[in-house]
C-alpha cells in the first residue's frame, strides 16, 4: 500500500531495472515507499549481493509484468488476493524453507490468515500487512461535521449527506476496485467477500450516487495531499495514511492527520514476498527474503513505513508508539471486524472492471 524516495539507495547501490542481473545481484520489485535505504545498504554490506530495486503503485502493474513472462525479477511483493490467482497461473516457485530459517519468528495466526491466499504458505512470506480504511484531517472534518462526530465509519465517504459536507475540502478514493467494492459491501451490510454480480451492481449504483463528492481516484497521491492539507478525507491503506500524518508533523504546517478503521468492517490485506518461477537468481532471492525476516530488519521497516508486520520476533523491537497504536496494530476487538479479500475469477473480474470504470468516469 506507499511515496518515500529511494534516490539515496539508487545512488549508493547503483539500483536500476531488472535485467542487470548476475550471480551477485538480486532484482526486487516492490511497492513504492515501502522500505528504508538503510535496509538495502545493510543487505549488500552483509551478503555482498547488490540490489536492483524497482517500484510500482498497483497490483495490476506487477501482474502485467509477471504474466508477460521473463520479468527478470527475483523477489516481488503482490497483495494476497493477486498472489492467489497468480499461483494458479504458475507464476511462482515454492519457497525453500531450508533457506529461510527466520520464518520461525512469524506469528502463527497471521500466517494462517495469509494461507487463505497461499495454502500452507508454500509460495510466499508476509512482508507487511495492514487495513484499508479512512485517512482524515482532524480539524477540517471537525469543522464540517462537529467535534463529536465519530469518524470510524464508511458513512464518511458513502453517505451522500455526510460526504456532501466534506466534498469542498477534498475526498479521494483508492483507484482499486478490489478495495473499494468490499468497503462498499461492508457499508451496505453485504458480505464483503461476495462475488455475486448483483451485489457488485448494487454497490456500483451506490458509489455512483456519491461520485460527485470524490475529487480524484489515486492509490498514492493522497499521501502528500493529506499531509499538505490539500484534501481532508481519503480512502487509503493504513501505513500510508500514518506516513502522511508523520510528514505533516515533520513539516510543522499545522495539518493534523489520522487514520480510522471503519466499525462496519475493513479489509485486512497481506503483501507477500514471492519468487517468480523464472527468477534469474532464486538463491539470492531467498537470501533477501530471509534478511527481511530478521527481527531487527523487519522492525526497522515497520518503524519507517508504519505498517504492521507479522514477524512476532520483531515486535519487541518495534517503536512502542507504533506497536501500541490500535490504528496500526488493531486491538483484538477491532481485529474481529476485519475481513480478507478474495481472488476473483475471470468472469467476476470482468464485471468488476466494467463497473469500476463506470463509477470512476461517472457515466
Amino acid at each position: 500500500m506507499q511515496t518515500r524516495s529511494l534516490l539515496g539507495a539508487v545512488a549508493a547501490l547503483g539500483l536500476g531495472s531488472a535485467g542487470m542481473a548476475n550471480a551477485d545481484t538480486v532484482n526486487v520489485f516492490n511497492w513504492s515507499d515501502y522500505i528504508t535505504d538503510e535496509v538495502l545498504e545493510r543487505f549488500t554490506a552483509e551478503t555482498g549481493i547488490s540490489v536492483n530495486y524497482d517500484v510500482y503503485d498497483s497490483n495490476d502493474t506487477l501482474e502485467a509484468r509477471l504474466l508477460a513472462g521473463s520479468s527478470g525479477f527475483d523477489v516481488v511483493v503482490p497483495t494476497g488476493t493477486f498472489l492467489q490467482r497468480q499461483i494458479g497461473a504458475g507464476v511462482y516457485q515454492p519457497l525453500n524453507r531450508d533457506l529461510l530459517p527466520n520464518l520461525a519468528g512469524m506469528d502463527a495466526e497471521l500466517m494462517a490468515a495469509a494461507a487463505a491466499h497461499d495454502p500452507d504458505n508454500e509460495h510466499a512470506a508476509i512482508y507487511m500487512w495492514g487495513t484499508t480504511g479512512i485517512g482524515y484531517n482532524i480539524d477540517k472534518v471537525a469543522e464540517r461535521l462537529g467535534e463529536d462526530f465519530e469518524v470510524d465509519t464508511w458513512s464518511m465517504i458513502f453517505d451522500p449527506e455526510i460526504a456532501g459536507q466534506l466534498a469542498d475540502c477534498g475526498i479521494s478514493w483508492l483507484d482499486s476496485p478490489t478495495d473499494m467494492f468490499p468497503a462498499a459491501f461492508a457499508y451496505m451490510g453485504i458480505d464483503p467477500q461476495s462475488t455475486d454480480a448483483a451485489d457488485f451492481e448494487a454497490a456500483a449504483e451506490m458509489m455512483a450516487g456519491v461520485r460527485d463528492t470524490v475529487r480524484y481516484f489515486h492509490s498514492s497521491q493522497y499521501i502528500s495531499d493529506l499531509a499538505n492539507g490539500e484534501t481532508c478525507v481519503a480512502v487509503g491503506w493504513s501505513g500510508d495514511v500514518l506516513q502522511a500524518a508523520e510528514r505533516a508533523d515533520e513539516a510543522g504546517n499545522d495539518v493534523n492527520v489520522w487514520y480510522a478503521i471503519p466499525r462496519e468492517g475493513a479489509m485486512q490485506w497481506f503483501d507477500m514476498m514471492g519468487i517468480p518461477a523464472d527468477a534469474p537468481n532464486p538463491e539470492a532471492a531467498h537470501a533477501f527474503i530471509n534478511f527481511i525476516l530478521e527481527p531487527e530488519i523487519t522492525a526497522m521497516i515497520t518503524n519507517y513505513v508504519w505498517f504492521p508486520n507479522a514477524n512476532a520476533a520483531s515486535w519487541p523491537l518495534v517503536d512502542e508508539e507504533i506497536f501500541t497504536d490500535p490504528a496500526i496494530f488493531p486491538t483484538e476487538e477491532v481485529s474481529e471486524t476485519l475481513f480478507t479479500g478474495v481472488s476473483y475469477d475471470s468472469r467476476t473480474d470482468r464485471t468488476v472492471t466494467r463497473l469500476w470504470t463506470r463509477v470512476r468516469t461517472g457515466q
